[in-house]
C-alpha cells in the first residue's frame, strides 16, 4: 500500500481508503480531506490514469478542492472525492461492491456523480449504502443529476462578469460534456456566440447543433473571446497556456484549473480576471448536499443563485486587499474552517 501522506498533494487529509475488487476487476481511491463541517461530500470520478500514483494525486487535489468548495458555499459538508481508475466488465456489480465499501467508511463520505459516472451508477451504489446522492426524486425534493445545477451556477457567474448579459458576447468553452454542454445551452439561449472544443466527437455534434463554432482542442484557450470557460479536466491554466490566453476573463466549471499557486499571479500580471473555480462550480455539490439533507429544489435554486454575488464579493475583496482572487477565496474558506474548529 502506497504512503499517501508522502504525496506532494497531501494537505492534512484525514484519511485515504483504497477500494476495489480483484475478481470484478475494479480499483479506486476515496480521499477524505476534511469532516470539520460535516461528512465529506464529493463525486465519483471514473478515469484512466498512466499510474496509480497519478490517480492518488488527483484524488488528493480534488478532495481538498471539495472542502474549499463546500465551505465557500456555506454547506454543512466537508470535502472528499473518489477516483475509480480501473472498471471491470460488469459495471453495475463494480458499483454495488463500491457501495459496500462506501458503507464501511461509516458515513464519513457521501458519493455522487462526477466525470465518467452516471445516475445509473449512483443507483447501483444506493443498493448497498445510503451514503450516496445524485438520484432523481419526486415531489419537488432535491436530487438527481447535479450537472445542470453546476452549469447554472457557472452561467450566472459569467453573466455577472460580463455586466449582466451575454447577448452578442463570445464565450470559448473548453469541454462540452454534461456540464459544458449544459452551459453552452444556457449561453446560446441568451444569445451568446459559442466557440467550443472537446476530444469527444459526439459532444461536439451536440454543441454544433446550438450554432457553436468548433475550435481545435489545443487552441481553444487562445481563441479570441470575451470570456474563456474551462469545463474539462484540471491544471489547464499553467505557465505554458497563460501567456497564450485569448480572453480577458476566465470562468468555468473545471476543478483545480490553476496548475500551481504561481499561476494565479501569472493571470493577475496579465490583467486577466479569474473566477476561482470552486466558487463558481458549486452548484452540483449544493444539489448533492440538499438531496442528502432532504431539502427542496427551491432551496437548491436559491443557493445556486447566491453563487454569482458571492463571486463578486471575492473579486472585490481581492482588489481591496491586493490579493489574487484565489488567495482571497482561500482566506475566506480558512476563516470559516477555523471558526468551525473553535466552536
Amino acid at each position: 500500500m502506497m504512503n499517501w501522506k508522502a504525496n506532494p498533494s497531501y494537505d492534512g487529509h484525514e484519511d485515504v481508503v483504497f477500494v476495489g475488487d480483484e475478481a470484478l476487476g475494479f480499483a479506486g481511491i476515496v480521499a477524505i480531506h476534511s469532516t470539520v463541517l460535516g461528512p465529506s461530500g464529493g463525486g465519483v470520478r471514473v478515469w484512466t490514469y498512466p499510474r496509480v500514483e497519478d490517480a492518488l494525486t488527483d484524488a488528493l487535489r480534488l478532495s481538498r478542492g471539495m472542502t474549499y468548495k463546500n465551505a465557500m458555499a456555506e454547506l454543512p459538508m466537508g470535502g472528499g472525492k473518489t477516483v475509480l481508475y480501473k472498471m471491470g466488465p460488469d459495471r453495475a456489480a463494480c458499483f454495488e461492491k463500491f457501495g459496500e465499501q462506501v458503507q464501511a467508511i461509516g458515513g464519513r463520505y457521501v458519493a455522487a456523480e462526477d466525470v465518467g459516472a452516471t445516475v445509473a451508477d449512483m443507483r447501483a451504489i444506493a443498493r448497498k449504502t445510503s451514503y450516496v446522492s445524485g438520484i432523481p426524486k419526486e415531489g419537488g425534493q432535491a436530487g438527481g443529476d447535479p450537472s445542470p445545477w453546476t452549469a447554472l451556477g457557472v452561467f450566472l457567474s459569467i453573466k455577472a462578469l460580463l455586466g449582466g448579459s451575454v447577448q452578442g458576447r463570445t464565450v470559448a468553452v473548453q469541454g462540452t460534456g454534461a456540464v459544458g454542454f449544459g452551459l453552452c445551452k444556457l449561453l446560446a439561449d441568451e444569445g451568446a456566440k459559442l466557440l467550443v472544443a472537446d476530444v469527444n466527437a459526439a459532444n461536439l455534434e451536440r454543441a454544433k447543433a446550438l450554432g457553436a463554432e468548433v475550435v481545435a482542442v489545443d487552441h481553444i484557450h487562445a481563441a479570441k473571446a470575451d470570456l474563456f470557460a474551462p469545463c474539462a479536466l484540471g491544471a489547464g491554466l499553467n505557465a505554458t497556456t497563460i501567456p497564450e490566453l485569448g480572453a480577458p476573463i476566465i470562468c468555468g466549471a473545471a476543478n483545480n484549473q490553476l496548475a500551481s499557486e504561481d499561476d494565479g499571479a501569472r493571470l493577475q500580471a496579465r490583467g486577466i480576471i479569474y473566477a476561482p473555480d470552486y466558487v463558481v462550480n458549486a452548484g452540483g455539490i449544493i444539489s448533492v448536499s440538499a438531496e442528502y439533507l432532504g431539502e427542496s429544489e427551491a432551496a437548491v435554486d436559491a443557493r445556486v443563485r447566491a453563487i454569482a454575488p458571492r463571486l463578486m464579493k471575492v473579486l472585490e475583496t481581492a482588489k481591496a486587499e491586493g490579493l489574487t482572487p484565489h488567495q482571497a477565496a482561500d482566506n475566506m474558506v480558512r476563516e470559516r474552517l477555523a471558526a468551525a474548529q473553535r466552536a
